[in-house]
Order: structure tokens, then sequence, then C-alpha cells
């Protein structure tokens, strides 16, 4: 379990991150999402030991990073947006360097493991200054999983990735979590990457966290006056529903504005009574949409 209580941090006068508390869960992946300067890279520094906090504390399955810093690494893995590779030599080489530098036993199978995974055998031999950015990201997930940690800390994982190499870091991220129930946390400030992996978020705004729950609670809470979409088949004309005031789209599409979710239920018993409902949706529930909802709410606090 991750706990961060009250934690602050002050850089020169520049307040970092105020006053940020929350809890993750074991075998967990939680997205800690806010645009770039919200404290998130400063935030996983904290956590790993790599850098202190003004105030606050951060305890890791029970231990402080700030005083067992050594403990603490041992059981994460932290990729940051450096890669921390060497450009001269080549994958392998770096695998195996990093491998000894950890002290990892039987290296060279664990490295195998890792070359596989992530699809590396034709450029392993290769100089990591010839890969391309999805190979640098891939090689450097591999580097912070050698030592099997139980926590594992993404900072912009998919930070300047096409979409085959988004895709398979996702795919990577959701296999480490199912089958070594991995507990993971990924900074990003793409959303719609994080909502097929995250199973909560933490949502950051000018160093402080101003949101956090499941992609549902987080969306019943701001999605209080839904816009419901609705193809339908309506032989009577739309008349019948005139109490919900649709806004007609064409023949068999209308879009209503509901005061509350409550009246979704109410809104369909009435469609169905009177025509066929093909299509439902309500409008602005993606988490990309909710995200500007929770920082316009919080922009002018």
């Amino acid at each position: 379990m991750i706990e961060v209580h009250s934690i602050s941090k002050q850089f020169k006068g520049h307040q970092a991150l105020s006053d940020v508390s929350f809890t993750i869960q074991p075998g967990s992946v939680t997205g800690l999402i806010g645009p770039n300067g919200s404290g998130k890279t400063t935030l996983i520094r904290i956590m790993n030991g790599v850098l202190g906090a003004s105030s606050g504390s951060v305890m890791i399955n029970g231990l402080n990073p700030s005083v067992q810093a050594e403990k603490v690494l041992a059981m994460c893995g932290t990729l940051t947006e450096q890669s921390g590779l060497y450009e001269n030599m080549s994958g392998r080489d770096n695998l195996i360097f990093f491998a000894e530098a950890f002290g990892v036993q039987h290296h060279n199978k664990r490295i195998d493991e890792l070359v596989e995974l992530f699809e590396l055998q034709a450029y392993q031999h290769r100089k990591v200054g010839t890969y391309s950015t999805g190979m640098k990201k891939r090689l450097g997930l591999a580097r912070v999983l050698l030592h099997r940690p139980s926590i594992l800390f993404l900072d912009e994982p998919t930070n300047g990735l096409d979409p085959d190499g988004i895709q398979m870091v996702l795919r990577i991220i959701r296999r480490l979590n199912q089958e070594e129930k991995m507990t993971i946390l990924v900074s990003s400030h793409v959303l719609s990457q994080l909502s097929a992996v995250c199973d909560r978020y933490i949502f950051m705004e000018k160093g402080r966290k101003v949101e956090e729950g499941s992609e549902q609670e987080i969306v019943n809470r701001y999605l209080t006056t839904p816009r419901l979409e609705v193809e339908v088949a309506m032989p009577e004309g739309w008349s019948v529903v005139a109490g919900f005031n649709p806004e007609i789209i064409s023949a068999d599409k209308a879009v209503f504005q509901l005061q509350s979710r409550n009246e979704i239920p109410m809104l369909l018993r009435k469609l169905t009574t009177h025509g066929q409902v093909y299509q439902a949706r309500i409008i602005g529930s993606d988490l990309e949409s909710i995200y500007f909802a929770i920082r316009e709410a919080h922009h002018h606090e």
C-alpha cells in the first residue's frame, strides 16, 4: 500500500506541491492526471525517495522512502522522461549493466524474458543511440523491471510514441498488473489512453489534488445534468415526449438536456413505449470531457 499524507514541497519560493494526500491500494492501477507543471513528477520523485518533501509523509508498504531509501528503491521501479540509458552501448549491454548494478541474480535469463516481452530481439545488439523514441521507451521499461519490482511508477510512459507504441505500453501495463499483481501509478496528461488501464484517478492542478475516484464515481459527480443523444424510430413523432423538450436533429435522432441522471430511465421508458430505441448515449461522459469539467471547476480557486 502507498500512503501519501499532507505532502508539500517548495523549491526556492515556488510551491510545487501543497498538502497532497491519498492512498493507493496494492494491485491497483492509478492514473495521476494533470497538465504539465501540476506537480506529478515532483510527487513521484518524493514517493520513490529521490526527493525529500518539505512537509508531510509517504509510506511505501510501511517503509519511509526518505529513511529507508534503498529498501524502497528495491521494491519500486520508476520510468521517468529521461530514460537514463547509455546511448553508446547496445540495448542488451545496457540491461546487463543495470542488472549487475541492481544485483539481479541469473540476469541473462531475466534479460531474455524482458527482451521478448518488449519485442526487442532484433535490436538488442544495436547501440541505443540508433533507437527510435518508442524503442528507447521499451528498453527503459525493461530496465526498470529487471529487479521484479512490486510497485511501478511510470511518468508519462506514452510521451513521444506512435499509436502502435502506445498500445504496446498499455498492453504491457495491463499484463504486469494482471499477471504479476503489480501496483502501478501512471502519470499522464493524455486521458483517453489511461481509461483503458486505470482503476482509479487522482487529478492534480497547480500542485494540489483536486479530485480522485474511479471513472464511474467521477463521472457521477460531474455529470449531474446529462445530455442524452437517442436514435429512435418514432411513428407518432417527437410530440409524445414533449415534456422532455427534445432538440431534434433528424426524424430518428434527438438530444435531450436532462435535469438529473434519474430522468434517464423515465425518458427511455417513455421512448420504448412509443417507438423502437436503437441507441442512447450520454454526451460528454468520457473521461476527457470530465477532466475539462474538473479543471474548469477548480480554475478559479
